[in-house]
């Protein structure tokens, strides 16, 4: 199954490919399928949400063939907790347009981002307990920190957020996307 593609950038629906053992141990693919968690907002047009994975203090090897994205009540780990996502900006102009409802953004932000969305300020900067690598795999996004200075990271530029408050910022006119693991610390 190849990822479905949209257009230029990363499509909507990508492919997770996830191994685990069979009943003789051997290694097999149990999971090749997109994400199940795959938001697409609709209050923030370009804005998209893919929970590839999770793991909880008592994950374990070999898989056990249940996905446990679908029990996540909160997108924040705890420590010794793991979330995998791969999320799409739009370019910042989304938010000035005349069409832009704030309360419904928020609103929307909070179902479909439990336990995340409550962190943001109304400027879009954050704060989590976490450190998250990431790597830009599509566009532009500019990582803001709370004192103003900004840096562009372009697609295969790395970060380490090591729980900072900051905001990411997307000046061009079209999407960008990056992968992320969030580590509960």
């Amino acid at each position: 199954m190849a990822s479905d593609n949209d257009g230029p950038g990363v499509p909507t629906q990508i492919r997770r490919v996830v191994t685990g053992n069979d009943t003789s141990g051997a290694a097999v693919i149990v999971l090749d399928a997109p994400p199940p968690r795959t938001d697409v907002f609709r209050s923030i047009p370009g804005l998209v949400s893919r929970m590839i994975w999770a793991t909880t203090r008592g994950s374990t090897v070999p898989f056990d063939g249940d996905d446990p994205t679908h029990t996540v009540t909160n997108f924040v780990p705890a420590p010794g907790e793991t979330r995998m996502l791969v999320l799409t900006f739009p370019p910042d102009s989304v938010f000035q347009s005349p069409d832009f409802d704030p309360q419904a953004a928020a609103a929307e932000n909070l179902a479909l981002s439990p336990g995340l969305a409550e962190r943001f300020e109304p400027d879009g900067k954050h704060r989590t307990p976490t450190i998250d690598y990431g790597i830009v795999l599509d566009g532009e996004i500019w990582l803001e920190l709370e004192n103003g200075v900004e840096t562009c990271l372009k697609p295969f530029d790395v970060f380490v957020q090591n729980g900072t408050r900051h905001a990411w910022r997307n000046k061009r006119d079209r999407q960008a996307t990056f992968a992320v693991v969030l580590v509960g610390a």
